[in-house]
């Protein structure tokens, strides 16, 4: 267990509600949202401690670990790199002090089959790999690029607002973002307008599956994901995406602040209404005057509070909210230097629209997969012994909801899925290669992760589900009680979710009366 030398919370604090010198903060997990949090609370001087149930830090965004091979466990991709250059800034850093980051070129390669694409961030690059494949298509980029930017520009400020009352829907950036919401459209209708070639609707709506949603329900406004994709790149984190929770952790620490890992939470201290600290898996009793909950949303709303707590979020209430779907996961470490034409690769289904309907309407295994591999010896050889690969394997599945035996199905599905590749010259022999090997169901998912229903990508982002409407920041049933994560505002995603901890870093510190953090504006 790694654990910093902190002050010991388990002392007593004032119930009454009043605000105490030395004021205390305990986050509940350290993932993504939670360590933002620590770190930007951590830098304005107040004591705080994170628990995390598992022995690495980063949750979806930490490392697995198999001797000399690292993997990411979940995200493996950095969009979006100025929100986290940001982040650094507010306390004090640099990004590149503490990271290495290089942005890809080309940002994946998609396979349709007899048709494999480069997807680049470089304009003229990309005009002329779309022109060779499917000519004609190269205005549409260009009206697609010019749209969708204005879209963005609008939108984007609405990510970094608290959502936390219906109020706050009459903001002035929400108003005039309206029409730029598209809806009633889904990301599948606004693409199709900028391309008629079917395969390249789905190179620009795959995307909405990084939220866990089919681009066919997917909400229109989300077609900015591909517009961010190319305008501003994809980086690479050398060491993996997991080397950014260990810098947060780094300087937390410099700061101040205290991580255990190794440390479950039980459940929340809550006395008239206020959270006033948390119960461990151990028994033990830790006080503060507030508590950031990171954890999955709604396993904290339906585990780590008892329901005359939470009224609204019943048991009835989160079973029926719409959830992403899951992930089937297959880490490889191989014996050598695996070599894929793109650090990214996307395979597709035959039919993509037939398997999202597996998906998230018939809740069924799909027969007609999609796969994503990531091979991040590509550009960076340090995830893996000298001489070998790590490498990363994802396909969607359904959520847990589906009536899917995982311990019966994984071992066929893994074979499945392997031997699916090695249909393809570049997956030739992949399996006489593997030295060790780890795969993770939606049941694991569920159960070792705590992820409500095995979804990953937490709560659908559906239009009902967004904003305010939404678990909310400031949790506005339990004072002193605030979310950070993929299942509160903004949603899904790391940039989303480091401005997710801004929001709830800064509703806290303007009810500590404590100047809150700015927020640059995007012209910035």
């Amino acid at each position: 267990m790694r654990r910093s030398k902190c002050l010991d919370t388990r002392v007593p604090i004032d119930l009454s509600g009043g605000v105490l010198m030395g004021r205390k903060v305990i986050i509940v997990g350290g993932g993504t949202g939670g360590l933002t949090a620590a770190m930007l609370l951590a830098h304005k001087g107040l004591d705080v401690t994170v628990f995390e149930k598992q022995q690495e830090l980063g949750g979806r965004s930490g490392a697995l670990r198999m001797g000399d091979y690292t993997f990411d466990l979940g995200c493996t991709m950095l969009m979006l790199k100025f929100v986290l250059d940001e982040m650094f800034e507010l306390v004090g850093e640099r990004t590149d002090d503490h990271l290495v980051c290089e942005r890809l070129n080309p940002l994946y390669q998609l396979s349709f089959g007899d048709v494999s694409l480069n997807m680049f961030s470089e304009p003229e690059q990309m005009r002329a790999e779309l022109e060779k494949h499917f000519p004609g298509s190269a205005p549409g980029y260009d009206l697609f690029m010019y749209k969708e930017k204005k879209r963005f520009q609008k939108l984007f400020p609405g990510l970094q607002r608290d959502f936390s009352s219906l109020r706050s829907l009459l903001s002035f950036e929400l108003i005039s973002a309206l029409p730029y919401l598209a809806i009633g459209q889904s990301m599948y209708s606004v693409i199709s307008k900028y391309f008629s070639d079917e395969r390249l609707k789905i190179a620009m709506t795959f995307q909405s599956q990084y939220l866990g949603m089919s681009p066919w329900n997917c909400p229109g406004g989300f077609a900015i994901i591909p517009f961010l994709e190319h305008y501003y790149g994809i980086y690479h984190v050398q060491g993996g995406i997991n080397r950014i929770p260990a810098a947060m952790s780094t300087l937390i620490e410099k700061k101040g602040g205290c991580i255990h890992t190794g440390k479950a939470v039980r459940q929340l201290l809550i006395t008239n209404k206020k959270a006033t600290g948390v119960v461990l898996e151990d028994g033990s009793a830790h006080h503060a005057d507030a508590v950031i909950v990171n954890a999955d949303v709604a396993y904290s709303l339906s585990q780590l509070m008892n329901n005359e707590h939470r009224t609204r979020y019943t048991p009835k209430k989160l079973k029926n909210f719409r959830y992403s779907c899951s992930t089937f996961m297959i880490y490889l470490g191989l014996d050598t230097v695996w070599k894929t034409p793109a650090h990214h690769t996307f395979l597709f289904a035959n039919d993509v629209k037939k398997n999202m309907a597996d998906l998230f309407s018939h809740y069924q295994l799909p027969e007609d997969i999609s796969i994503y591999i990531a091979n991040p010896g590509v550009n960076d050889p340090s995830m893996a012994p000298p001489g070998g690969s790590a490498l990363y394997i994802l396909v969607p599945v359904p959520n847990t909801r589906a009536d899917i035996d995982w311990t019966q199905h994984k071992q066929a599905f893994r074979d499945k899925v392997l031997g699916l590749l090695e249909q393809r010259e570049e997956f030739k022999d992949l399996r006489t290669h593997i030295r060790c090997e780890a795969v993770i169901t939606p049941q694991n998912w569920e159960s070792d992760f705590n992820i409500f229903y095995g979804a990953p990508f937490s709560l659908a982002h559906s239009l009902d589900q967004m904003l305010c409407f939404r678990p909310r920041n400031r949790f506005d049933e339990i004072k002193n009680c605030f979310l950070v994560g993929g299942g509160t505002s903004p949603g899904s995603g790391l940039p989303t979710i480091y401005e997710s901890a801004r929001i709830s870093t800064n509703s806290m510190l303007k009810q500590f009366n404590m100047t809150p953090y700015p927020v640059r504006p995007l012209s910035r």
